[in-house]
């Protein structure tokens, strides 16, 4: 237009970026290692069942700070290579954003990473130690191998005898084992199996709050039970003691320690009582089998010692559902067995004493009387069932000595479900799979009618299961009313099992009774189970507990940070998990995510760290800016850039502006501020420490954006917005503009 037209002002906002490297004042808080721990002063090492945490690395690399005057007028500030007004300190906004460290090393994540890929590998433990080359070690092999033979054949042979051989071929091999060759050595196994975390003797259960549930979900093992503890102890000696071969020789040891334990009758501790759990996975179900197996065999023995019924009382109501005798995997399969075939095999194991050495015990004046009187005395009671007495005499109804069902593990329900689905759902079939599930019931029917004698089948149903006995009032002739009871209608269909077994069962107390659960057989099948595990088959079974214990880990950190992100990301990952564990096969792939998602929330947790410990958060000398910090940090964390309240003059404005002045005083070397010297101005015009040292270094980049409202094309066309923006820095220049036309008359 003409040159009297007054022009229009221009807008100027400008934007210096600082970048911080040096953070050698501010390191994040990795806990330092041990130098008195088994670890041997590693970097970031605990002692065993403590999972470690952190980043070995600072998990952030650059501290990005932008300094912006959003309004400026030209004319009034100069600012080019010799000299600048534009002074970081008096910036009216300030924001920062932190630069992340590409793939930190992280401990948890380190852990985890190469305990899961033992599951790849293919060796066997004899494999991987190469404990079968040498003539004398095999020798001792096909000892120990002996010996085990003779436990499962038929023959007779004592267990002493058999306890003997076994540890006199396992110091055979242990004496002809070179020291060189362990991988663990004596000091290290015998603090982890003897004196340290996987002490046996001394190990208890327990089961925390919080990891009752998380153990259900995951699949894993109760908190701190033996089996959670040597899950954290492999995973250990994995990363700091030798790899695979190290697993492998620990396994080792701890399946020979089992063996020893159930010859010496001596209970595994730290493993919770009764039947295996199936909530946990299998290696934890095989070891509590292997604890049943040693308490039955010890109540047994101490039975005969004390000439007492070894049996307990076992509740018992609603029917015969769930009554399946662990026997029945490998009862034969003919048509027509009959039921004392079933209760009387060639293969008999009894509770206590035999009958002869209770004949022999017996009163003969006091049996050859009852006999004469047709009375026969009662055995195995307990106690009487309330006021109850028998229908056909005033005789109280006392409730029998009654034999433990068999417990059972996962695999072994498995099995036994497979073979009673293989009898298909022909009549034959159908009776023959009844008869296998009913071992129990007749168990019971026999102890019954030992300790009443004279009873019937409705006294034993009474008692057994009180549906089936339908009592209803009637009354007489004379109008006395009573109760008259008679079995349900299930129980009198013809051919009904229960009647067929109370007709065949003998009148034997639980003692005398053939055992519904053979420990002896059923512990040599769990240490054989345990024998042959590969590394990576115990990877496997203990991966659950592992990831159950990271779990509680990051748990425990998150809790001190408070970092809603990373709470949610636990939710998440701990559904993703339970769902992928719960399978018996789970997809190891989708594992291997998981793990990869707990490696980020430890590294968002390292990163919150670190800025806390840089920022000065949870000092006493910061007080009441505790709160606006953590909230600043919080950001920085949450969001790519954030605010700094009160730019240079807020709280977490002192402290960056304080890195800057350290880390230029360290890259110069100039003296510290008590040093004489300090203060003055560059000749760039920004504020100076000691010997004319900027306190910020050049600008990384100069942002530079001019705004202003012209009318174009014409004078008198609409004043439409105009803009351009300029980016310098050291290598790069980048101009762009916008602009805007009024297209109405053209």
């Amino acid at each position: 237009g003409c040159p009297l037209t007054p022009q229009p002002p221009v807008e100027i906002a400008i934007r210096f970026t600082y970048v911080l490297q040096d953070w050698q004042q501010y390191s994040w808080p990795q806990q330092p290692p041990d130098f008195d721990a088994l670890l041997g002063g590693e970097v970031g090492g605990v002692e065993f069942g403590k999972l470690p945490f952190g980043a070995c690395e600072d998990p952030i690399s650059e501290l990005h700070l932008a300094t912006t005057w959003p309004h400026l007028t030209e004319g009034i500030v100069v600012d080019n290579d010799v000299y600048s007004d534009l002074d970081p300190l008096q910036a009216p906004q300030w924001s920062v954003r932190v630069r992340k460290a590409d793939n930190p090393q992280c401990l948890l994540g380190d852990f985890l990473t190469e305990f899961f890929k033992l599951c790849c590998r293919k060796e066997s433990t004899e494999e991987i130690l190469g404990r079968n080359s040498g003539e004398e070690e095999g020798k001792g092999v096909v000892d120990i191998s002996h010996a085990l033979s003779k436990l499962t054949e038929p023959s007779t042979v004592p267990i002493p005898k058999l306890s003997n051989m076994v540890h006199s071929a396992r110091k055979h091999i242990r004496r002809h084992r070179r020291a060189e060759e362990a991988p663990l050595g004596n000091e290290v196994l015998n603090s982890i199996l003897q004196v340290g975390y996987m002490d046996i003797l001394a190990l208890t259960c327990h089961v925390s709050c919080s990891g009752q549930n998380l153990y259900n979900q995951l699949k894993s093992a109760p908190f701190d039970s033996l089996t959670y503890r040597l899950a954290l102890c492999l995973c250990m000696v994995n990363f700091y003691h030798g790899g695979v071969r190290a697993v492998a020789h620990l396994w080792q040891e701890l399946v020979l320690e089992m063996r020893y334990r159930w010859e010496n009758n001596c209970l595994v501790y730290g493993l919770p009582s009764g039947p295996p759990d199936l909530r946990c996975c299998l290696l934890h179900q095989k070891l509590q089998m292997l604890n049943c197996c040693i308490e039955r065999k010890r109540a047994r023995d101490h039975g005969r010692k004390g000439g007492t019924d070894s049996g307990k009382e076992r509740k018992v109501s609603g029917g015969e559902n769930g009554r399946q005798g662990s026997e029945a995997a490998g009862m034969e399969h003919s048509q027509g067995r009959s039921w004392d075939s079933w209760s009387d095999s060639e293969d008999e194991f009894f509770e206590c004493l035999s009958d002869a050495e209770e004949l022999k015990e017996a009163d003969p004046d006091a049996e050859k009387g009852a006999a004469k009187e047709g009375r026969v005395k009662p055995e195995g009671r307990l106690h009487p069932h309330g006021k109850m007495t028998l229908l056909n005499s005033q005789e109280p109804l006392y409730i029998p000595v009654t034999q433990e069902p068999a417990p059972m593990t996962e695999d072994l329900l498995e099995e036994q479900s497979e073979v009673l689905a293989k009898l298909g759902t022909s009549a034959e079939g159908a009776h023959l799979r009844a008869r296998m599930q009913s071992a129990c019931l007749l168990s019971d029917m026999e102890s019954f009618k030992a300790a009443n004698p004279g009873c019937s089948l409705e006294d034993f149903v009474r008692w057994y299961s009180p549906r089936d006995y339908v009592e209803e009032e009637v009354v007489d002739e004379h109008g006395e009313k009573s109760l008259r009871g008679e079995l349900s209608a299930r129980m009198k269909i013809p051919g009904n099992m229960w009647v067929e077994a109370w007709e065949t069962a003998k009148a034997t107390p639980a003692r005398r009774q053939r055992r519904l659960f053979d420990d002896t057989k059923e512990a040599e099948k769990v240490l054989h189970y345990l024998a042959v595990q590969k590394p990576a088959d115990l990877t496997r079974h203990l991966l659950p507990c592992v990831l159950h214990a990271a779990i509680l880990k990051v748990k425990e950190e998150e809790a001190a940070e408070d970092i809603p992100s990373v709470r949610k990301a636990i939710q998440q990952l701990t559904g993703s998990a339970s769902k992928l564990l719960r399978h018996p096969s789970p997809d190891y792939k989708k594992l291997e995510d998981v793990i990869n998602q707990m490696v980020e929330v430890e590294t968002v947790i390292a990163r919150a760290r670190s800025l806390k410990a840089k920022f000065g958060i949870g000092t006493d000398d910061r007080g009441e800016d505790d709160v606006e910090l953590e909230r600043f940090v919080s950001l920085l964390l949450e969001e790519p850039e954030a605010v700094v309240v009160g730019a240079s003059r807020g709280p977490a404005g002192s402290i960056i502006h304080q890195m800057f002045v350290n880390a230029q005083r360290a890259a110069l070397l100039a003296p510290g501020e008590d040093e004489p010297g300090r203060g003055g101005r560059a000749e760039n015009g920004l504020k100076t420490i000691g010997s004319g040292v900027p306190d910020f270094p050049a600008p990384a980049g100069r942002e530079i954006l001019l705004r202003t409202c012209v009318p174009r094309p014409a004078p008198y066309s609409k004043a439409l917005p105009q803009r351009i923006f300029c980016v310098l820095m050291k290598d790069d220049f980048r101009l762009a503009g916008a602009f805007s036309s009024d297209m109405s008359f053209f």
